[in-house]
């Protein structure tokens, strides 16, 4: 694991692979996400169900790269009263075996995407492209070990956090492989790839995060990577993650990324600079394929508007001589029209 904060340790049970019972805090919140790319296929997607309990309903996310360049997306907030499961808006996952087998099932509607940037206008590409049935079946299995897990006083007792400035007390991610299907309207898509998924629990805001880039990708079954930067409002910079080799996890030092920008500050392409633990150097060159805008909007206790940008792009990566796929998931405030990572 990575270097946690004196008195403090890092903790991770099989239980946790469930839902755990609520904090207080209002924003108190508990997801799991999931992604997977086909590398023959060239066809992925990514996934996402949130509950928020106290707030008394779920934040769910589909989004399907097709191999023509369209995307299907949907996007619901359905109520939920409890958080004793992960099932809502018609999406379910089940734990078969904790940090070993699982299953992610949608059943629904979505809108199907000829430009994927007609998202930055939601409202607009719902009612302007055709919603069509959706389904979705994928078996998960893990191919790494857990990375991750909560942060806890030494005694095991919970840390204090400002649920204002938390975006989660908990975290966890693992490299998989998947197979399964897509079904969007009369379309069928057979799917075999690999992917990573992530769960976090605890207080979150959106906002709690002034930019992000975050680089999951995967070479095949034993080589993948996770690159991660995360930069506070005060320019404090954190570069993490972790590179998956022969069924280990080599813990990444520092890390650099180097973007290409459309006239959106839309990604589109990008290279990676990894120096791990062990020594290890890993230069990546990653191709955005297709890429969908997405946002999160809340006002502040003062009455302020908060706009949070987040670009999904699906992504191809060089590395080593292998070709592989994942996400280019950036994350910016937008502040006077501009996201605030631009350039970065």
């Amino acid at each position: 694991m990575a270097t946690v904060p004196p008195g403090t340790k890092v903790r991770l049970l099989p239980e946790d692979e469930y839902t755990h019972t609520p904090d207080a805090a209002l924003n108190y919140n508990e997801s799991m996400y999931f992604n997977m790319f086909d590398p023959a296929a060239k066809t992925g997607g990514w996934f996402r169900l949130g509950n928020r309990p106290n707030e008394g309903y779920a934040e769910m996310s589909v989004c399907l790269y097709l191999p023509d360049g369209r995307v299907a997306f949907t996007y619901a907030k359905p109520k939920i009263s409890d958080n004793k499961a992960m099932n809502a808006g018609g999406m379910k996952i089940d734990v078969i075996e904790p940090f070993k087998r699982l299953r992610l099932t949608f059943s629904g509607k979505a809108v199907v995407l000829k430009n994927p940037f007609d998202m930055a206008d939601p409202a607009k590409a719902f009612k302007e492209n055709p919603v069509v049935p959706c389904e979705v079946e994928l078996d998960y299995e893990g191919v790494s070990p857990m990375f991750g897990g909560e942060t806890v006083k030494e005694d095991g007792s919970p840390l204090d956090l400002d649920p204002e400035k938390s975006f989660a007390k908990a975290h966890y991610e693992q490299h998989m492989a998947a197979k399964g299907r897509f079904k969007i309207g009369e379309e069928n898509f057979e799917v075999n790839g690999f992917g990573l998924r992530d769960k976090s629990w605890g207080p979150r805001y959106w906002q709690s995060i002034h930019w992000y880039r975050w680089l999951p990708m995967n070479f095949g079954r034993d080589f993948g990577m996770m690159i991660s930067i995360v930069t506070n409002d005060e320019g404090h910079q954190r570069q993490g993650g972790m590179v998956l080799k022969d069924g280990k996890y080599d813990l990444i030092k520092s890390c650099t990324i180097d973007s290409d920008w459309d006239k959106n500050w839309y990604q589109t392409a990008l290279r990676a600079h990894v120096e791990t633990e062990s020594g290890a150097i890993y230069d990546v060159d990653g191709k955005v394929l297709s890429l969908i805008p997405l946002r999160n909007r809340r006002q502040s206790p003062d009455g302020t508007e908060l706009n949070t940008r987040i670009t999904e792009g699906m992504t191809e990566y060089r590395c080593n001589g292998m070709t592989g796929y994942g996400l280019s998931e950036y994350l910016d405030q937008i502040v006077d029209g501009q996201p605030v990572g631009a350039g970065n």
